[in-house]
């Protein structure tokens, strides 16, 4: 029979060993647990909570504790071990919401998704003021992470708009947001994207995330039909957004669930190409953590999912990234295929047509060099540093270098392309070219705050000292750079 405590806790019957690996992982007593949740209970008002160590045996033994000792217990789990550990990561059941914030299997309901992001980003925040940049401990991959993303192609209960069919319309009621105010929310989050392309994602992601956790807040509240869609939409750039910066600083499994989260925020908004958008840069991050069979099995499924919706320009970037894929997996006949494809749709953008959204307007005839010449640069590696596919990427990355050099707001693609270029000539057995690309990244990183390019910065530069240890150029600009840029902190 189940009972309740002064703290208003339950009881349960078998030993929560969440909770239990947890609190052995964290070093506390219980005296000296039970002390955290009493102080942090007060700071927040609770002051009926009086919590001694006999009650946090019994939250061992299995008792499950009623809000707010689950919320609290959550922040001081993840403020101990500097990573987003959720209520449910605990064993511990929230009384205000059922679906689990870890992993990627998530409910595909509107209120749900809301609730999620706003928890999520709730956590992300409180994480970020008390000064830690950690992430969480599990990355979903293969099955794990493919296979829930594809049920963003299963038709919305009650109709799917991005088909035109709608779903009925709500009672009705008065207007929250007026047009203006949209059009604002969704100029700033246009404002936040250019920040980060300039600037890398170490500088406003916490702005970013802020401005996500708000927008929940509108959300929760009664809408209109066409203003909640829009809402959504504004709501998936943002915690697309905010995957990739997290993606840029290192916060891999961080990066995952904003990207999941925003999948099902496009899908709420009924906007397929936008969704497709996101499992490309899902797929990017694949690539990233060395998993091309996932990153190629996420972009067919962006490509099945957009097939009649993609501008031409959406197509291209996709064809792009199933390049990069197929170039990591060592396919290079459908590499080249690809490479072709995306070259051949980018010719088919009307530079006079209606206006593209901002999502997609970086992937420009610089962008589209770098990914072609990574993709070739990729195949060189894969296939024992072929001189032949360094020689088709030489031409196409010195396009992307030349035009990224002339345009002052992708700083960082920029920067990624002079190191892409440096790799090439590593390649071509030219070590003193290459020195002097890196250089010019490491001058071009030094104004972006992005741990994506200071790793590859290192990894090239590591190259080139085992290849090349020899070449004073060499040796003098791995000194520098060990002394510029320490080790990463990065965990993937």
């Amino acid at each position: 029979m189940d009972g309740s405590g002064a703290d208003g806790t339950s009881t349960g019957k078998r030993p929560n060993g969440q909770l239990g690996s947890w609190f052995l992982r964290s070093g506390w007593s219980k005296g000296e647990l039970a002390r955290q949740v009493n102080r942090r209970a007060r700071q927040m008002g609770a002051h009926h909570i009086s919590t001694d160590t006999s009650r946090v045996r019994r939250w061992l033994d299995g008792e499950q504790p009623r809000e707010p000792i689950p919320r609290i217990l959550g922040e001081l789990f993840s403020e101990r071990f500097g990573a987003v550990i959720a209520v449910e990561d605990l064993g511990l059941r929230s009384a205000h919401r059922s679906p689990s914030v870890s992993g990627v299997d998530l409910p595909w309901s509107g209120p749900q998704t809301v609730a999620l992001i706003s928890d999520f980003s709730r956590s992300d925040l409180m994480l970020a003021r008390r000064g830690f940049l950690g992430s969480s401990l599990a990355l979903a991959a293969g099955p794990a992470l493919v296979e829930p993303m594809q049920r963003w192609l299963v038709p919305t209960p009650g109709g799917d708009p991005a088909r035109g069919e709608a779903r009925p319309e709500p009672l009705p009621r008065g207007t929250r947001l007026s047009g203006p105010e949209l059009d604002l929310l969704e100029s700033t989050t246009a404002m936040f994207r250019q920040w980060d392309a300039k600037c890398g994602g170490g500088l406003r992601r916490k702005a970013v995330v802020g401005q996500l956790h708000e927008l929940t807040d509108l959300l929760q509240e009664p809408q209109p039909e066409a203003t909640s869609r829009r809402l959504f939409r504004c709501a998936a750039e943002l915690a697309e957004l905010a995957g990739w910066m997290s993606y840029d600083v290192g916060l891999q499994p961080n990066a995952q669930k904003y990207f999941v989260l925003a999948l099902h925020a496009a899908k709420e908004a009924g906007d397929k190409p936008l969704g497709s958008y996101i499992l490309s840069s899902m797929s990017r991050q694949m690539i990233h953590l060395g998993r091309p069979d996932d990153a190629l099995e996420l972009i067919h499924l962006a490509q099945y999912g957009s097939r009649d919706s993609a501008t031409p320009r959406t197509q291209a970037m996709l064809y792009a990234m199933e390049a990069r894929a197929y170039a990591n997996l060592g396919r290079p006949s459908r590499a080249k295929r690809a490479v072709r494809m995306a070259e051949d749709t980018f010719c088919d953008i009307d530079p006079h047509g209606e206006p593209e959204p901002d999502w997609i307007r970086f992937f420009s005839e610089a962008e589209l060099n770098g990914e072609n010449a990574h993709s070739f640069r990729d195949l060189a590696y894969v296939e024992g540093r072929s001189p032949t596919y360094a020689s088709l990427a030489e031409p196409v990355m010195r396009r992307a270098v030349e035009l990224f050099g002339k345009d002052k707001e992708h700083q960082r693609s920029y920067a990624l392309n002079l190191i892409g270029m440096a790799t090439v000539h590593l390649l071509k057995k030219e070590p003193e070219q290459s020195t002097a690309l890196a250089e010019q990244a490491m001058e071009v990183a030094a104004k972006v705050r992005s741990e994506r390019v200071n790793t590859r910065l290192r990894k090239t530069l590591s190259t080139a000292a085992r290849d090349f240890g020899h070449v004073g150029e060499v040796s003098d600009l791995t000194e520098r750079i060990a002394a510029r840029l320490p080790e990463s902190a990065e965990a993937v």
